[in-house]
């Protein structure tokens, strides 16, 4: 095992990251920007370090001086957390070249699902499904047409290099069809420093489920059942929700064969996510696979008892993964991202000083924050204050209970998506479990909220 872990990364995924450790006994550093100084993750853990100055987001960008810090500090390994560097295999590649182990897989599989328009061909080839779409990167108006032409409208067009939402428009006409290519080659060059793009059918109505899986050197593969992901706004999900309402047992088998193909397919080691889109017959698509942990891990830890930073850091160091290779969800747990947006608004981030907060608690509720009162949350970075997960025997106790912390959570000084999220829980559609991807559009009014 190790004996002391840098965590390159900030926010509650770094305090996250800092609680796990320590409950295995590893000393932990905390690097951290100017912008950050004051805040939990650097206060709590053993040691932290400055790696920037404020306010620049690259701060966490900075391979050389998160090496530099790891090799100053004699620190055995890293862990990217979510965003930032977790998905860049140069950066892994250098932890190894460095003899620093990199707490998530190789840097081989990073990459093959690092560009998505290569890992649907993979896809292809193992024989999981794929949305009907290019083959390849799509480069130009000629090849998009023929594209459009074999598929049908309304398409999408992606971000070969990234995700997120970023790089990626939906079309719906030969019309609009160079201007959103155009749009998303440039934002996905922006984004991601790659400026290829590719196309796939728009499903009108999908739902977003994934598949949590955990895999060791050993080669063994655990499926931890699935999360609904479906409720989004700009492709950025707010609501998830373990195990998915009303899909079969079939269904449900399939998915988690086909990520267990996906793992395969790729050698895959340590945690990972394989996304799917589900349409209303319940055919599957193979969308994409996350090379790290998710923001949304904790349902799928409040269903399965299974500490899924603890086992990444485990498999990192060689051992064994103590989470059973498949098993039944105990009860339903549902998770609520709470950021400094404005619904009312469409979600538009608002940066500034918290200036009360009280965080819920009881039964069943678990809150995973960085922030409190007198915090200062930065316009550069990401906009989360809280994830809020609630666990019920069933589906409606942990409703029940999500609803009853949103009553209590205090957050002022800055608008809240809680009135979202309020309004969401009392949707009759979302309390049917009749949700997909456009959700938000089709089923809420947003303008009645007060954020």
């Amino acid at each position: 095992m190790f004996s002391k872990v840098l965590i390159a990364n900030r926010g509650e995924i770094a305090l996250r990251i800092i609680r796990a450790c320590r409950e295995l006994g590893l000393r932990t550093v905390a690097v951290y920007s100017e912008a950050d100084r004051a805040s939990l993750p650097v206060r709590i853990a053993d040691e932290a370090f400055c790696i920037g100055p404020a306010p620049a987001r690259d701060s966490y960008l900075n391979i050389p001086s998160i090496i530099s810090t790891a090799e100053l500090l004699g620190v055995d390994a890293i862990h990217p957390g979510y965003g930032f560097l977790a998905e860049n295999p140069h950066f892994a590649e250098i932890c190894r070249d460095c003899r620093i182990t990199f707490i998530g897989p190789t840097p081989e599989a990073i990459a093959k699902m690092g560009n998505k328009s290569a890992a649907r061909e993979m896809m292809r080839k193992a024989g999981v499904p794929i949305v009907p779409g290019s083959d390849g990167p799509v480069h130009d108006e000629a090849a998009a047409i023929a594209v459009a032409r074999g598929i049908g409208y309304p398409l999408i067009v992606k971000a070969a290099g990234g995700g997120g939402g970023r790089g990626m428009r939906v079309v719906q006409n030969r019309e609009d069809l160079l201007g959103a290519l155009t749009e998303a080659q440039r934002e996905a060059e922006a984004a991601f420093g790659n400026a290829e793009v590719y196309i796939e059918k728009y499903l009108e109505e999908p739902r977003h489920i994934e598949i949590q899986i955990l895999a060791d050197a050993r080669g063994t593969i655990a499926t931890l059942g699935e999360r609904d992901c479906s409720v989004q706004r700009r492709h950025q999900k707010l609501i998830e929700e373990a195990p998915a309402v009303g899909i079969t047992s079939k269904l449900r088998r399939a998915l988690s064969r086909a990520a267990v193909r996906v793992a395969e397919a790729v050698s895959y080691t340590n945690a990972g996510t394989v996304e799917f889109l589900v349409d209303q017959s319940e055919r599957f698509y193979f969308v994409e696979m996350n090379t790290r942990i998710q923001v949304e891990h904790g349902v799928t830890e409040m269903v399965t008892g299974v500490d899924l930073v603890k086992e990444q850091i485990r498999i990192a160091a060689g051992e064994r993964m103590t989470a059973p290779r498949e098993g039944e969800p105990r009860g339903h747990a549902i998770e609520c991202r709470v950021n400094a947006e404005d619904p009312s608004r469409d979600f538009l981030p608002a940066p500034g000083s918290i200036t009360a907060f009280v965080p819920p608690g009881g039964p069943g509720i678990r809150v995973d924050t960085h922030a409190f009162a007198g915090y200062l949350i930065p316009a550069h970075y990401d906009s989360l204050i809280a994830k809020v997960i609630a666990w019920g025997l069933d589906r409606d106790e942990a409703v029940a209970r999500m609803q009853r912390a949103l009553q209590e959570f205090e957050v002022k000084g800055v608008p809240t998506t809680i009135p979202f999220h309020q309004q969401a829980l009392d949707n009759a559609f979302f309390r049917r479990g009749e949700i997909y991807v456009n959700f938000i559009q089709r089923r809420m009014d947003l303008s009645t909220l007060r954020a």
